[in-house]
């Protein structure tokens, strides 16, 4: 059919009809020009005139026509088909691309939320965590250090009242001796009593506890009466329980030593332990802050891909609907043509079916003879 359309336009390209003809009213004439625009219009117009004028059935060419009106329609219905089906497969593509859309933004913002809200306030705990770790650190020895430096304090004052109870014992025997030897004194032996007595308290001027009591003692022994020997007992009772209660101090000052190292010792122990706790604490946070770190890095590397993605997406989508509108643009113009060729189509298949046009034919058949 559509070889048979070429051959024919072919044949009256050199062919038109004559709308001057006196056989038109201007109304026709009118109608003609608007027909002729169109080129299946014209094409049917010039095919109708040939056809009648080889003697051809006005019925017959109605059948022809009609079959050229309906392969346009079945044109025009084809293309109404693939751009349904166009508009299927955007329709389609659209959800899919919005759906995948959606889906990446929630996951940029999942991964905004995780960033935001657990990896930035853990890092920031955690290095909170790592410096109170380091201060305790730092109290730890100076507890210990401080700890240490007291004890070495405490044990020389020990030592020192160690120094000073034994030295008030050895003046206490010496005293002790000395005042033994005066049962039955001579006045050479009680001026050496006396003497010696009087050395030993200038010795005692250092010592702090017992000083008054041990230098009251000793100005009783200087200035009795040795031949009295009431009195000479008496003071031999009193250097006696003195010397008691100095030995008993010093036990309990040895006794209060022992236990003070012993407290001593466990305090250090204890500081170690706690030390060793910190390090190891340290070498964990310190782990943790490095895992913390590379797991910021990766999530900020895929929220970087998630953006190119996302961005991905959204020209794919772009370009799908810029493709669409074309293709919508290029089917109304499609449509719009086929229904103008239709409808100058239908008008001419009209007028062929007038009597004036068949009319015009028998006057230029006519003419021609």
């Amino acid at each position: 059919m559509y070889k048979l359309a070429v051959c024919t336009l072919l044949i009256l390209s050199v062919t038109a009809i004559d709308v001057t003809n006196s056989v038109w009213t201007s109304h026709d004439q009118k109608a003609f020009a608007q027909i002729k625009q169109s080129g299946w219009g014209n094409f049917i117009l010039n095919f109708g005139e040939l056809h009648l004028t080889t003697g051809g059935i006005l019925a017959e060419l109605n059948t022809e026509i009609a079959k050229l009106i309906g392969e346009l329609d079945e044109e025009l219905a084809e293309v109404h088909h693939q751009f349904a089906r166009r508009t299927d497969v955007h329709n389609r593509e659209v959800s899919r691309l919005s759906q995948e859309i959606q889906d990446k933004e929630r996951e940029v913002f999942n991964a905004h939320d995780f960033y935001d809200n657990v990896l930035i306030p853990q890092r920031d705990r955690f290095a909170a965590q790592l410096e109170q770790l380091q201060e305790n650190i730092f109290y730890n020895r100076k507890t210990l250090n401080e700890a240490t430096v007291q004890r070495a304090n405490d044990h020389a004052e020990f030592e020192a009242k160690v120094a000073e109870h034994n030295e008030a014992i050895s003046a206490i025997d010496e005293s002790l001796q000395l005042l033994s030897q005066l049962e039955s004194p001579s006045l050479v032996q009680i001026q050496k009593v006396q003497k010696n007595l009087t050395k030993i308290q200038q010795s005692l001027k250092r010592h702090s506890t017992f000083q008054t009591f041990i230098k009251t003692l000793l100005e009783i022994a200087v200035e009795a009466n040795f031949a009295d020997q009431g009195a000479l007992k008496e003071i031999l009772t009193a250097f006696n329980n003195l010397r008691v209660q100095l030995v008993d101090s010093l036990n309990q000052l040895t006794a209060d030593e022992a236990e003070a190292q012993k407290d001593f010792e466990a305090r250090v122990i204890q500081l170690n332990q706690e030390h060793a706790e910190f390090q190891r604490a340290v070498v964990v946070k310190t782990a943790e802050i490095e895992a913390n770190a590379n797991k910021i890095d990766q999530t900020l590397d895929l929220i970087d891909e998630l953006h190119a993605d996302l961005d991905t997406l959204n020209g794919q989508l772009q370009a799908e609907n810029d493709d669409y509108a074309f293709c919508t643009d290029v089917y109304n113009a499609t449509v719009a043509e086929y229904n103008k060729e239709l409808n100058a189509a239908h008008q001419a298949l009209d007028l062929l079916n007038q009597p004036r046009f068949t009319d015009y034919v028998k006057s230029q058949l006519k003419g021609a003879f």
